[in-house]
């Protein structure tokens, strides 16, 4: 018996209203994301990526299309399920790593714990903050860390949650490479434990070739799919897809 996607899109479109007029996004997207994968999408600038991940991670509703969360339509779920599922079962790192900037270091990690009226494992967190090398940042303030220092306080706090999918936007594009090797290592560990998953969005071949598939989106439509092999074997099919969108 095969197992039951983590997520599933089934021809998802989306389309935004500009000065009246529709402007299509997504075209029919269909995808399957399963337990213990790390799946990238890429793709040229303009291709849909970032609109596909919000539509998957349910911060924006398909103008069309269904996607589910284990094998439940995420449309039908209420303002309130979907809250509470961002503070447990979804996870996110984005390129603007969402910081609280009034909170420590220690504070946004704890953020999921605190809005769900929890008391935060203070030791399991500052334990998970070592492990990404904040342990000396604990009571630093937003404004005063590095953006690797930020990006890892991100990561820290998806540790923390430990949510069954993790989304991440450009998770490595503000980061030194020493930072961006940190953060998806620790991503990739997430993703092949046991019943959980993660999607990236990138338009960096060196991370996308570190997933165990790679799709490829060209203006709001899947262009492919790739099971990588090499970072050059990733870059030679974005170049491909690039040249097509710039003749």
């Amino acid at each position: 018996m095969s197992a039951m996607p983590t997520l599933e899109a089934r021809s998802v479109s989306k389309s935004f209203s500009v000065d009246g007029k529709e402007l299509p996004v997504l075209h029919g997207v269909s995808l399957q994301i399963m337990p213990g994968e790390m799946v990238a999408i890429m793709g040229p600038s303009g291709s849909g990526k970032s609109t596909l991940m919000y539509c998957l991670a349910g911060l924006d509703q398909p103008t069309s299309g269904q996607v589910s969360f284990n094998g439940t339509d995420l449309a039908g779920r209420s303002r309130k399920v979907l809250a509470e599922m961002r503070r447990g079962e979804l996870g996110f790192v984005f390129q603007s790593y969402n910081l609280v900037p009034t909170l420590t270091a220690y504070e946004n990690v704890a953020l999921p714990y605190l809005l769900s009226g929890k008391k935060p494992p203070r030791e399991q967190l500052i334990a998970v903050m070592n492990e990404v090398g904040l342990g000396h940042r604990v009571d630093a303030k937003v404004p005063s860390m590095s953006g690797g220092e930020q990006q890892r306080t991100a990561l820290a706090r998806v540790l923390a949650q430990q949510p069954q999918i993790v989304f991440a936007d450009e998770p490595t594009g503000a980061l030194d490479s020493r930072s961006g090797e940190l953060v998806m290592t620790r991503l990739g560990e997430i993703a092949r434990e046991p019943g959980r998953s993660a999607v990236v969005v990138t338009h960096d071949p060196g991370v996308a070739a570190r997933c165990d598939r790679v799709i490829f989106l060209f203006d709001g439509r899947l262009a492919g799919e790739l099971r990588p092999q090499s970072v050059a074997q990733v870059a030679d099919v974005l170049t491909q897809l690039t040249e097509r969108k710039q003749a």
